[in-house]
This record gives structure tokens, sequence and C-alpha cells, in this order.
């Protein structure tokens, strides 16, 4: 499968994250990044193997930390629509940004 596909929206939300943990402890920003990879590489293997919470959106849990990763199959490709912290209401996700 081919490597996903960002919305500019999944990019800012994961620079974001990344900044704020990085912010938190140096070095912790990179571990973010490297669990964002570790789930994003699940999903090229077996793309349809996390749960539909909207529709034809899929959301891939990160390992380590609280976050998901949201995203839909389309024509094959994985394309990364958000990716935000748990606890964050997913109605506002869904909203005009």
């Amino acid at each position: 499968m081919n490597p996903p596909t960002f919305r500019p929206e999944a990019a800012a939300d994961i620079e974001e994250a990344c900044r704020w943990h990085e912010a938190r402890r140096p070095g912790l920003g990179d571990e973010f990044l490297d669990g964002v990879g570790e789930a994003l590489g699940f999903l090229g293997v077996r793309p349809e193997s996390a749960p539909v919470v909207h529709r034809d959106v899929r959301r891939q849990l990160l390992r380590r930390f609280p976050y998901g990763i949201f995203y839909g199959v389309i024509d094959g490709q994985v394309v990364v629509l958000g990716c935000f912290h748990a606890r964050r209401d997913p109605r506002t996700w869904r909203s005009p940004r």
C-alpha cells in the first residue's frame, strides 16, 4: 500500500501535539512522532482493522500516547483526516475549523 496522505488539518494536529509534548520534556515530541509512525505503519498493512467511529471514518489509537488517528480508506489509500487527544470531544473535530 502507498504511504498515507495527510489532510493539512491532520498534519497541523500532529505538529501541534509534537510541539506540546516536546515543551513538556525534550525528546518527548520525537517519541510521540515515533508512536504516530508506528500506528501509520500498522495501517499500511491492515488499513481496515481499526473500528469505524463515524460514517466511513476509522480511529487507530496510538500505543503509548492517548491520541487517535482518524482516517478513511479511499480507493485503497489511507487518508489521515485528524489526530487528537482521546479526551477531546469528537464533535469538535468534525466541526469546520
